[in-house]
Order: structure tokens, then sequence, then C-alpha cells
């Protein structure tokens, strides 16, 4: 059997909420599988689909840019050892100016970014290390993404919590002073939706893997309930309703409104108005957090009788 370390276990805890021996065992279960673990728990009823992410692990800012001449916008994480320095007038001017460096210069991914000549005497990478030296913290540009409208498109972006969570958005249509504010809607939503953050912008776009590992789940949730099996079907159509309305943008309960939708609030405000796509960025997401003495407290709770 694999060995079960407490670092995994309060990993699978983090990421579905069950208890720590239901953590445990599921993991014996699925010989230290986690991602077989998650679906484990699910199918008992101990654990829910609502956090799927990683508990939040590394310290940094999630930034955002839109240039007000082209339109264009970026989204980007820049990471840091504390969150002390996270909050540092110059560690926010750095992710604002790599956002701004992104948006004027298009790189293909993050390496091509640090590659890159940020101004007539250093690169991109350059441009960290100092900061790095300078600031006495290990920083690192995670991740990023670049929006160039498409035509009749525009471009926004939603800071949630202090750059906690930042979402770029692009939709299109008639652009009007109503639109805007229907677009900066969606984008709130996409950063301060609970308890599920949307995955996509409609149902047509949800990965057919997705949807049909949520059926398999559902049926085993169904048929460890106890259900009979002429009416699993039709309560797993329902349950699939109701995942829908939690990982699609126009499906969910519209925040500032939940008796109404979201595609229903843009009906009514800006009707016509399409979102296009949107990306969403939870600082830290996937990346470990130094513990201390919460390991030992797990590891002990945890030890195999």
């Amino acid at each position: 059997m694999a060995e079960i370390s407490a670092k995994i276990v309060m990993e699978l805890r983090g990421r579905t909420g069950a208890g720590m021996m239901d953590c445990k065992k599921a993991l014996a279960a699925t010989e230290g599988d986690i991602e077989k673990a998650i679906d484990f728990l699910r199918e008992k009823g101990l654990a829910s689909a609502a956090k799927k992410q990683s508990r939040i692990a590394s310290e940094g800012i999630v930034g955002a840019y839109i240039c007000e001449k082209c339109g264009v916008g970026a989204l980007v994480e820049v990471n840091c050892e504390t969150d002390f320095v996270a909050k540092t007038d110059k560690f926010v001017k750095l992710v604002n100016d790599v956002a701004k460096h992104i948006v004027a210069n298009d790189p293909a991914d993050v390496d091509a970014l640090l590659a890159q000549k940020f101004d007539d005497n250093q690169t991109v990478e350059d441009l960290v290390k100092s900061a790095t030296a300078e600031i006495g913290e290990k920083i690192s540009i995670r991740r990023f993404a670049r929006y160039a409208p498409c035509e009749g498109g525009k471009v926004d972006s939603y800071i949630h919590m202090g750059g906690k969570v930042g979402v770029l958005i692009e939709a299109k249509g008639e652009i009007n002073d109503a639109a805007k504010e229907v677009i900066h809607d969606c984008a709130l939503q996409i950063a301060a939706a609970s308890p599920v953050a949307p995955e996509y912008v409609r149902r047509e776009e949800v990965n057919p893997e997705h949807l049909e590992h949520e059926k398999e789940i559902l049926i085993a949730q169904a048929r460890n309930e106890g259900k009979p099996e002429k009416i699993i079907e039709k309560m797993v159509q329902g349950r699939i309703k109701k995942f829908y309305q939690e990982i699609t943008l126009l499906e969910q309960a519209f925040v500032k409104n939940p008796d109404q939708s979201v595609q229903q609030m843009i009906d009514e405000k800006a009707k016509g108005l399409e979102i296009v796509r949107f990306t969403r960025y939870k600082m830290g997401d996937g990346l470990e957090k130094k513990v201390n003495d919460l390991a030992a407290e797990v590891a002990e709770q945890t030890k195999m009788k």
C-alpha cells in the first residue's frame, strides 16, 4: 500500500472539505491517487464539487491592465514569499509594470515574457531578479492571460480582495454605457461567485469528458444513497441541471440579484450583448504553502491504527 503522507492528506482536505480521517481512508483506498480520492469521497457523499481547486498555497497578487487606446487587456499572477511583501508599493508596481508589458509586447508564454526586453537596460527576467534583490524575497511570474478584443468587442477586468482573485473578460455587441456596466458586473460575478466559480461561459462549452465524468459521479452517489435504478436517471438529470447552474457563467444566479440568472440580467440591461470568454486567476491555486505545526498535528491524527 502506498505511504499516505500528512501533506497529501492536507491537500485532499483543502480540496474537498472532508474530514481528515475520511481523507486518509480515501487515499488508502485509491493508493494515494488524489484525483481518484476526490471521486471516492464524492461518491460516498463526503465531499462536494464546490472545492475543486487546491487550497491557496503561496503569496503574491493577481494584477490587471487594460490599455485605454487599443483596448487590449492582461491579467497576471506574480508570487512572492510573504503576504507582507505582496502588499508593498514596490511589489504592486512590479505587477502593474509586468501587466503593461504583456499588453504592449504580446509574449507567447512566461518563458518568452522573461526573455523579452523590458527597457534598454534589462529584460523582464532582469527586472524580476532586481526586484528580488531589492525586496529580499524570491519573486516569480507564474502565469498570465492577454486579450485583444474582437471586432465590436470590449475587454474589461476585475480585481477582487486586493489581488487575491482577478478576472479578465471579453464581450461583444453594442458597447454603450449600460453594456459596459453589465460587462463589469459579469467580471465581478466570475470573481465573487460562491460557492463555485464558473468555469465556462455557457453549457455548450462544457468539455464532454468533464460532463461524462460528472454523470458517473452522480450515478455512483445515487446508488450509494440506495436509490432504485429506475429513478436514478431522472435524479441525475436534475443534478446535471444544477451542475450547469454552478459551472456556467450565464446560468449562475446573479450575485447582485440571486432571483435572476446572469443571462437574464444581461437580457434585461444590455440585450444582445454576448460574453465571449473569460480568465479567472485565484492567487496561489495549486501551489504549496509552508506548514509547520499543522503538519505534525495532521500526521498524529491520521496515523494508521
